[in-house]
């Protein structure tokens, strides 16, 4: 047979369903009691191997119960505003999703204003330059009007003169 055995703790002769045979010359580091850790400790098992193991601790008396304290004043204070303050800021978020469509067409409106001053004042200077042109050329017409009216209710009644 070309291959030798892979264990060579396994008799040759061993077949499936046989127990295996584990040599016991193996040596296994030797920890004096000192070195063990806390929770560890040199067990013997049923079998009378000696083996280290995690064992559980006993059980000491429990730890006596804290004194209840009272809550105090400020962490009542706290708890009862803190839905009131999450509320307000809901109601706020709420209201500004209705209140958006309205604020965009007033930033609109506020942009139709700001063209209309712009146009208010920048209409005299446009017309006065054209005006300007019409005094070179002499021909200003002037037009003069009279309005009066007697008493709060009274009708009016005016001239017109153009020259």
């Amino acid at each position: 047979m070309p291959y030798g055995p892979t264990r060579t703790s396994t008799s040759p002769t061993a077949r499936y369903g046989d127990p295996i045979y584990y040599p016991t010359a193996i040596q296994q580091p030797i920890l004096l009691p000192t070195e063990l850790p806390p929770g560890v400790e040199m067990v013997t098992l049923p079998g009378g191997y000696r083996t280290l193991a995690y064992t559980h601790p006993q059980p000491t008396e429990p730890a006596p119960a804290p004194a209840v304290q009272p809550i105090p004043a400020w962490a009542k204070t706290t708890a009862l505003l803190a839905p009131t303050i999450g509320g307000g800021i809901a109601a706020a978020g709420f209201g500004m999703s209705y209140a958006a469509p309205g604020v965009l067409a007033m930033a609109e409106a506020l942009w139709a204003a700001v063209a209309l001053i712009a146009a208010g004042t920048l209409a005299p200077l446009l017309l006065r330059t054209g005006s300007s042109r019409a005094h070179r050329r002499g021909s200003v017409q002037h037009i003069t009007q009279n309005i009066t009216a007697t008493g709060l209710f009274g009708k009016a009644s005016g001239t017109l003169n153009n020259r």
